[in-house]
């Protein structure tokens, strides 16, 4: 787990069970927003995880268990004295505590929370949990540096300057409150928001037994919720099992490794912390119902050890601050407690600061306690498994006879399971943990009750103003996904003082626009989906059946059908995976639909990309996802935004729509008017028309407007919330065509004005047909591939070669354009069996690239010059490295994986970690499309600031600016003169000088030539952005 993570989930119901991960009221008591009294451990708690150690995001999103830092030497060189290998207490170590008396021993304690998602977010679904390169890099050590003498000074003298700040940040939130609502609402909104990002693990494990008692006693056990009674009836034996072993250790029965570690805590937390981190798996990373046991046994360790960090740290500083025992008293006088009090506030100062190299310097002197290894995590985790998967049975709901004995069965199973990587035949086995059928099915039907770590935010999200500074109030929010990268988290907390600021001020603007949910949108998905219909490109409810076995010895026909078993089960776990995160977002949509508003905070991927931080509904997802969210502020649609909202909807409706003159569409949404009126007044009752869109739940929402507008007499007066957007016509070769000044390809992607837009993909598609018309003609037998080309004629077309160019720019290889014609040609019946399609592909592809390299030449000549160069660099074991325009550091991530082999209970567990030598390949690859993601990064942040000086609500998708109707021809002449604003410096003339001051000893290729493209161009071509 990534020590870029909180102790800390707030939580937002009162009812413990109404989520997988439970929501309830904190125990702590309201702050004011604007007062700096909080209680110490919740500002210790919050930044001794903010120094992380070295970290491997393998794609899955983290979603964990969390508590103190890993940070090796944290807990090491500090005066905390964590006894993890002694009792916390002898109640707490063998006792279930009542929940008064935890009441009252942590009052304003913040238990075990959730994390949240560093990697990816990059706007998909949610998957998985901490990956096996996070739980073995905690261990090291490489990052904690010895703080000389003069920076703690400078530490301390910082400190009285930090007040100041404070101050004065009270000060401008207090302004802030009264703006757009009053003080008192803005309170109670602050208040909610603090509610939703607390909660208490000890709340959880004594309402789990208040709940199982009460819905015992009244029999009402069957109506709860799928998950919660599975849990009421795993918790009890999974309890008793732990305290089981946790009697043997204190009877010195027990020699295992893990035996006195699974006695720190009492066993009701530590069976509510298991059972939530298995389910959590399966629920948002499960494949096909199991999870890999070295991913869960780390992450459940992993937990096991923060909870108690926590716990032991709560229970020695609260005995400190006032224990007025004899022994106590015996050991501190009255001048020991006072400096005792200084050294607390001292360093609870530092911790505020993140200074933590300075804390470990100054408490060195206190006694420590290593941090766990990932060896011991993953014992620990394996063996709670172990005891899980032997205590939890399930009972099938089927009917029986009274005389049958009932179909009691084991809920999971350890197994062997043979992973395939990517498109490969073979692969690994791996141990898994596997559930019962009956689990999954529930599991699908409660998705909604899965663990969201970040949900949407009441108020505006915090300004940023560092590293870790900004967005949620007390959630750890980091401005960039790391990747676990350490080089990138020293180029960020390194850059001088300022450098940053254009970044933060295009983060708070993003994070300042307000949105709310189309309840009459929801509406209609929530009886779509209710009813199991499959309209507007909903997955389908139910399962592909499987193809039963032939009754034949035929090898070629048994051979067929384990085929065909092969893909209904991919197809059934591929359904399953999209109705969990078709839940997760219906569940969020439902939660935010009666607020008034609510805020995304934005962070930064490690290219300089934005994105959402709560990760399911956002505006960077589905066609859904959009149609349900809309502007929370109403603007008049006035008569430039209702015909831009005419021409929004021929380009949400698509199909060809889309690529006609502005005009053309504007025809096509007259037109169309009373198909627009009977979608907007009878969705599902009516024709339909809305459902034939490409983005059918965005269409209905703008069909909704659009009719209330012609209807009202004076359409102009009408408010609108939809966000209307400006698309780049494939930006990124925009992006190549204006850093090449290249005039034709520039003509190609619309940076020069046209009667129409140009569409790049189409000119592809006649360039490869011309030459395969040509190719057709030839005689096979001098020839082979005229057969091929003659069977393409027919098939060439737009979206044959579309993902193709698209990806163009991110360096696309044969093999890669060659799958990828594949999958397009296996959609149709041209081709009668796989090693034809095969042919045909290999074929395509190859004159898909001759095109390109045809229309792009500049492009493609800038593309080996950054292949080049990042070649040069990475043959030293050196990372591709660059500053962009707006001056954030970027370092790509890419490094080997060593891994090492570690025996538990279970298995043998293969744990990864990240080495210091760089792949020199996926450094050289990446570099390319990394860059341009970089630089269309820096022109929507740019665009977005100037935006908001100019009083135009915003909003981006990458490539896509959003804005009212009413503003949109407004924010067309901003993202303009934006765009040549930024290529006229002289951007790859700087990453050349660049190259060579951090490298001197190398020798870089000179820059490729360019052409002698007008950028101003730009600013009067209508199809640039449109």
């Amino acid at each position: 787990m990534s020590s870029a993570q909180t102790t800390v989930f707030l939580a937002n119901q009162t009812k413990v069970l109404d989520h997988l991960i439970p929501f309830h009221k904190p125990l702590i008591s309201y702050q004011n927003p604007v007062s700096q009294s909080f209680p110490m451990w919740r500002n210790i708690a919050k930044q001794a995880i903010s120094r992380s150690s070295a970290r491997l995001n393998t794609g899955s999103q983290t979603r964990t268990f969390i508590g103190f830092s890993q940070d090796s030497s944290f807990s090491k060189n500090s005066g905390f004295r964590f006894s993890l290998f002694g009792s916390i207490s002898s109640s707490r170590c063998h006792e279930i505590r009542s929940l008064s008396s935890i009441t009252e021993d942590f009052s304003g304690r913040v238990g075990l929370g959730l994390s949240k998602n560093e990697s990816c977010l990059n706007g998909s679904l949610a998957r998985g949990y901490t990956s096996v390169a996070e739980e073995v890099s905690s261990t090291d050590v490489e990052e904690e540096s010895s703080v000389v003498d003069e920076e703690v000074q400078e530490l301390l003298d910082e400190m009285k300057k930090e007040k100041k700040r404070e101050s004065r940040r009270s000060w401008r939130m207090k302004k802030q409150e009264h703006i757009g609502m009053g003080r008192t609402k803005f309170q109670n909104l602050w208040r909610r928001q603090v509610k939703i990002e607390t909660e208490e693990w000890e709340r959880a494990a004594a309402e789990y037994k208040e709940l199982l008692k009460d819905m015992c006693e009244q029999k009402l056990a069957p109506n709860l919720p799928y998950v919660k009674s599975l849990f009421l009836g795993w918790f009890e034996p999974l309890r008793d099992a732990i305290a089981k072993e946790q009697e043997l250790y204190s009877l010195g029965k027990s020699k295992a490794t893990y035996a006195h570690y699974l006695d720190q805590l009492p066993a009701d937390m530590i069976a509510v912390i298991t059972m939530h981190k298995l389910m959590g798996h399966l629920m948002t990373g499960g494949d096909n119902g199991c999870v890999k046991v070295v991913h869960a046994a780390c992450t459940v360790g992993d937990a096991i050890e923060q909870e108690i960090r926590i716990c032991t740290f709560l229970d020695k500083t609260r005995k400190k601050k006032g224990d007025d025992s004899e022994e106590s008293g015996e050991v501190e006088n009255e001048t020991a407690m006072k400096e005792q009090d200084k050294l607390r506030k001292k360093v609870n100062e530092l911790i505020k600061k993140q200074k933590l190299s300075a804390v470990r310097k100054i408490l060195q002197s206190h006694d420590y306690t290593k941090p766990w290894a990932a060896d011991v995590r993953a014992k620990v985790g394996s063996r709670l498994i172990e005891l899980f998967v032997n205590t939890a049975y399930i009972q099938s709901p089927a009917n029986q006879q009274d005389d049958d004995l009932p179909d009691v069965r084991p809920a999971f199973v350890h197994t062997l399971k043979i992973v395939a990587k990517g498109n490969m035949k073979s692969g690994r086995k791996y141990g898994v943990i596997e559930c019962d059928p009956l689990v999954r099915k529930g599991l699908e039907k409660t998705g909604r009750y899965a663990v969201m770590p970040y949900m949407p935010m009441l108020v505006p999200p915090l300004k940023w103003s560092g590293y870790d500074k900004g967005a949620y109030l007390f959630l750890s929010s980091y401005i960039m996904k790391t990747h676990g990268a350490k080089q990138q988290r020293e180029a960020l907390k390194s850059a001088p003082q300022g450098q940053l600021k254009p970044v933060f001020e295009a983060l708070d603007t993003l994070g300042s626009t307000k949105w709310r949910v189309n309840k009459r949108v929801l509406t209609v998905v929530d009886r779509i989906w209710s009813s199991g219909s499959r309209a507007a490109d909903l997955v389908d409810r139910s399962d592909v059946p499987l193809p039963e076995k032939p009754d034949t010895e035929d090898e070629g026909i048994l051979k067929k059908w384990k085929w065909e078993v092969k893909s209904a089960k991919k197809e059934n776990s591929e359904r399953h995976s999209q109705r969990c995160d078709t839940e997760l977002k219906l569940s969020v949509a439902r939660k935010m639909k009666d607020e008034e508003g609510f805020y995304y905070p934005h962070n930064v991927d490690f290219r300089g990309r934005a994105y959402p931080m709560p990760p399911h509904l956002n505006h960077l997802g589905s066609d859904l996802c959009r149609g349900v969210l809309e502007f929370a502020e109403g603007r008049p649609l006035g008569i430039s935004g209702l015909r831009w909202l005419k021409i929004h909807l021929a380009n949400l409706f698509a199909g060809g729509v889309d690529k006609l003159s502005l005009e053309g569409r504007l025809a096509f949404t007259e037109n169309h008017l009373d198909d627009i009126f009977d979608s907007a007044d009878r969705p599902l009752e009516g024709s339909r028309w809305w459902l034939q869109a490409e983005d059918p739940f965005q269409c209905l929402a703008v069909c909704i407007n659009l009719t209330e507008a012609l209807r009202s007499p004076s359409p102009e007066t009408v408010l609108s919330h939809i966000p209307v957007h400006q698309d780049g016509s494939c930006n990124g070769l925009q992006h190549y065509a204006a850093l090449g000044r290249d005039t034709v390809g520039a003509e190609a992607v619309n940076l020069v004005a046209g009667e129409k837009p140009a569409d790049v993909y189409s000119e592809i598609a006649i360039r490869v047909l011309d030459i395969i018309r040509r190719d057709a003609d030839k005689d096979p037998e001098d020839f082979p591939d005229a057969l091929r080309a003659r069977k393409l004629l027919n098939q060439v077309d737009r979206k044959l070669v579309k993902q193709t160019v698209m990806t163009s720019v991110y360096g696309v290889t044969y093999i890669g354009a060659r799958d990828q014609i594949k999958r397009r040609l296996k959609e149709r019946s041209e081709f009668s069996d796989d090693k034809e399609i095969f042919g045909a592909a290999c074929y395509a592809a190859k004159m898909t690239l001759t095109a390109m390299d045809e229309m792009f030449q500049a492009a493609r000549a800038i593309m080996r010059w950054f292949g080049e160069c990042a070649k040069i660099i990475a043959a030293q074991n050196e990372t591709v490295r660059w500053t962009t325009p707006l001056g954030l550091p970027v370092v790509q991530p890419y490094h080997q994986m060593g891994t090492t082999l570690v025996k538990t209970s279970l298995q043998t567990l293969s744990l990864q970690r990240e080495t210091d030598k760089v792949i020199a390949r996926r450094q050289r690859t990446a570099f390319p499309p990394n860059y341009i993601h970089s630089l269309d990064g820096s022109h929507m942040m740019m665009t977005a600031v100037a935006c908001k000086r100019a009083g135009v609500c915003f909003a981006g998708v990458h490539d896509s600016f959003w804005t009212h109707a009413c503003d949109v021809d407004k924010l067309n002449i901003i993202l303009r003169e934006k765009f040549v604003e930024l290529y006229s410096q002289p951007i790859l003339e700087n990453l050349l000088e660049s190259f060579e001051q951090s490298f001197p000893h190398l020798e870089f290729p000179p820059l490729p030539e360019r052409g002698d493209l007008d950028l101003n161009v730009v600013l009067d071509s209508p199809y640039f952005f449109n």
